[in-house]
């Protein structure tokens, strides 16, 4: 047996568990299916999540029952604007018992990180989080410390309020791989979240309980290494780039996707595809995932915005007008 029929027969294995993940983060979180699909993505694809939604909507508990899931590590970090970057990093600190300086690090030292309203903490210490996120590491002090892998970084924005907030700027948005709309949950998926969460349970604490552990985190990596490898026909990487390109050129915005925004959509659509049960890419994937990738990359003129109109609007015409090849 080779080396690349062992790797097969092992993702085989994982991949009969992958489809457990989705359904046992959503036995804490109540709907919001393709929020938890596009977070799911993200992991497999190694990206970091920006999701952008009003308060309480259950954005710390998608990530805690994603934790729960997979055994990983959480942290939480409420960005403030008295937030420093040494307060997620880590700093060196004297320890009087050993009569010695050692390092205490920060929070992003775990495998999944909840930065909570990221936009409310200043540029400098956003820039501390979006190296980690790039890098995967930590330097403290001239010395470099690896981050435990596999690291997903989701960072949250309020719509509503900004007042005292610190806009990320568009070269900080383009770090994150995806952009997702975590919205109002229905009528029947609400009534569902009362009863389960009010049944016996003492305060507002964030009942993981019933998520079983169906993934290591070693796994993780895994599944990493197996999607990032995934077959892609070159009409579909070309189809990538031509969206991707449109974006410059396409009437009402003003500034379009980078280069980055192509290799984010191979790397979402195949994680898409691994999702879906295949070994291959479609362009069925591609279109799946644009707009999660691409809604934080462009940004529209000004008569667009004050007519309404959002970045999906418009990647839905772009995506109806460029050409899908025939694989």
């Amino acid at each position: 047996m080779n080396e690349s029929q062992g790797q097969d027969q092992l993702s085989d294995k994982v991949l009969r568990k992958l489809g457990q993940l989705e359904q046992e983060i959503g036995k804490a979180v109540i709907g919001q299916r393709q929020v938890i699909r596009d977070t799911t993505i993200a992991l497999l694809a190694g990206g970091h999540v920006l999701v952008e939604g009003v308060p309480g909507l259950g954005k710390t508990l998608l990530v805690r029952s994603l934790a729960a899931a997979v055994g990983g590590v959480f942290n939480r970090v409420q960005f403030t604007p008295d937030l420093m970057p040494s307060d997620i990093s880590g700093h060196i600190m004297f320890d009087r018992k050993t009569d010695s300086f050692r390092v205490r690090k920060g929070p992003v030292f775990c495998n999944f990180l909840l930065a909570d309203e990221i936009n409310r903490a200043p540029a400098k210490t956003q820039s501390a989080l979006l190296e980690v996120m790039q890098e995967q590491q930590v330097t403290i002090e001239g010395q470099t410390y690896e981050l435990q892998l596999p690291f997903l970084a989701l960072a949250t924005q309020n719509p509503i309020e900004q007042e005292g907030t610190y806009p990320l700027p568009q070269a900080q948005l383009d770090r994150f791989l995806l952009k997702v709309y975590i919205d109002y949950p229905s009528v029947d998926e609400e009534l569902q979240m009362v009863q389960q969460i009010t049944a016996g349970s003492v305060a507002d604490k964030l009942d993981v309980s019933s998520i079983q552990e169906v993934l290591k985190p070693e796994e993780i990596l895994s599944l990493q290494r197996y999607t990032s490898k995934l077959e892609v026909d070159e009409q579909i990487v070309t189809y990538a780039v031509n969206i991707v390109r449109a974006t410059r050129d396409w009437s009402g915005i003003d500034t379009g996707s980078g280069p980055r925004g192509s290799i984010a959509l191979l790397r979402a659509g195949r994680a898409n595809a691994v999702l879906s049960g295949r070994r291959f890419v479609t362009p069925d994937d591609i279109k799946a995932v644009a707009q999660a990738v691409l809604r934080h990359r462009i940004k529209l003129s000004a008569d667009l915005e004050i007519e309404g109109y959002q970045p999906d609007d418009v990647l839905k015409d772009i995506l109806s007008n460029v050409q899908a090849p025939r694989v």
